[in-house]
This record gives C-alpha cells, structure tokens and sequence, in this order.
C-alpha cells in the first residue's frame, strides 16, 4: 500500500527531480493505495471507470487541471540551451512568444473539471507529466548516444529505424516519422527533446540546431513549426510519436510502485512493453 504523496515521491525519485514541478499534482490526496488506474488522459469517464472497477486511485499523465504557474515548466528549455552554449537572454527571449501564445489558451480552459468530478467521487487523483517525460527523455537519449557513439555516418533514417527497437515504439500503431529532413540526411548531433511541457515553438527549435544540433527527436511537433523549420533549411527533425514517448516513463514508475505492492493497470494510450 501506498499514499499518492508516496506515490508522486518516488516518481520524483526515478526522475531526479528534487520538487514537483507544476504541471503535476495531488489533486485529490489518498492513503492505503492498493489498486490503481494510469493512462496518458484521464478524465471524469476514466474516473467514473475506476470507481465502478474498484481502483482506488486514478493517475494521469497530462495535468489534470491548469494551475497558473503551469506555463514556468518551458523555462528548461532555458536551462537546457545554456548547456549547449545559448546566452540566457537568447533562449528567453526565443521562447517568450510561445509562452505568451498557450497563456491565451490556458486562461479560457476548464481547470478544475476532473479535478471537481474526482472529490465528488472521493477518488485520490495525481497528474505525472515533467516527471514522466524527464524519464522518457533521458531513457532515448541513452539509447541514441550508445548506439550511434563514434558512428558520424548515421543518418536521419538509421534514427528512425532504431527506435524501433524499444518496446514502446515497437509496439506502437504510430511509428516515428521524420518531419523536417529526409531519410539519407546526416543526423549530425541527436539531441532528444521530450520534457519541457510542452512544443516550445520553432523560434526555440531554431535555437537549438543553431546551437549545434543536428537532429531534434522530439514527441511531436505542429505542421507550421515543421514548415518554418523547413524553409529555414537547417537541421532535422524526427517525431518518435506522442503517446508511445508519455509510455516510457509511465511504464518505468508503474514498476517502480509494483515493486511497492501496488497493482497497476495501463488504459488511455498507455503502450505496454
């Protein structure tokens, strides 16, 4: 058994993460925690489901809920650029017009609708999304920097095709897509970019390749991003897909909690391995 703050200190562990960032909660706090119910979107018909299966706890990857401070998560792209050399001012400033574009669409949502719906139903409710991606995240860049080390011939293509052999994109319907370069483009310097909360937008994106990256491996990525990068003519761009990237870390701290005595059961576009 476990307490869903148990629960969120121990995907902060296998994150290493020292805080909860803020796009994750305990929404509604909960103890004796047997049996739970986890999926990328989990929602009020999730909820329900649960409560009617008798799963006494419902996680979520994405928020749950629009907490004002949500928007602070895309500063690590900040502290990620000044790692490849950005002055902080450059990549501040290159991320402000995307932060000021989802503030319009964070302050008309909905934000507490699950929330709401969970303390009706009494039933404990965490939201895991920096956590999950930073595991994710950190899991293929290993990947990549072990299987390409010391290999400057590796293409674009040869990425996509590894990627495969991790179980989440093996097993996933959506399989990785190259959106700006091609096949045969030499894939230069893999940078995997899957935390930060959200797409930053193509100025950043921009910011990265002319930092030195080569090829961003990133969850997704809007069609007018894409075009911008592509008429820019630099760098490449590999999708390695949304819900089979949330999987990797999802996958990794339910185990982590089974290994506590918790039963986990996947739904919602969780990819099993």
């Amino acid at each position: 058994m476990m307490t869903t703050k148990q629960m969120m200190d121990s995907a902060l562990k296998l994150a290493g993460l020292d805080k909860m960032p803020n796009d994750c909660d305990i929404v509604v706090p909960g103890e004796g925690i047997k049996k739970v119910l986890m999926g990328v979107d989990m929602g009020t018909p999730e909820i329900m489901l649960a409560r009617e299966l008798g799963y006494d706890c419902v996680v979520s990857h994405h928020p749950t809920n629009t907490n004002p401070d949500m928007l602070d998560v895309m500063n690590d792209h900040i502290l990620k650029l000044e790692k490849l050399g950005v002055p902080r001012n450059k990549a501040q400033k290159a991320l402000a017009g995307r932060k000021d574009e989802l503030s319009y669409n964070q302050h008309v949502s909905n934000s507490r609708r699950s929330e709401s719906a969970a303390k009706l139903l009494n039933m404990p409710l965490l939201s895991l999304h920096t956590p999950a991606d930073v595991i994710g995240e950190a899991m293929v860049q290993k990947f990549l920097d072990d299987k390409f080390a010391g290999k400057p011939e590796t293409t674009v293509g040869d990425v996509a095709v590894a990627l495969e052999e991790i179980c989440e994109y093996k097993n996933s319907t959506r399989k990785p897509v190259i959106r700006v370069g091609a096949k045969d483009s030499y894939a230069g310097k893999i940078y995997v970019l899957m935390s930060g909360l959200t797409g930053p937008g193509a100025a950043i994106l921009k910011t990265y390749i002319e930092a030195g990256v080569g090829t961003l491996v990133m969850m997704h990525i809007p069609e007018k991003d894409a075009k911008e990068l592509k008429d820019q003519n630099i760098g490449n761009v590999l999708i390695a897909g949304h819900m089979s990237s949330d999987s990797l870390g999802m996958n990794e701290i339910a185990n982590e909690w089974r290994k506590q005595g918790v039963e986990v059961t996947m739904m919602s576009g969780v990819i099993e391995r």
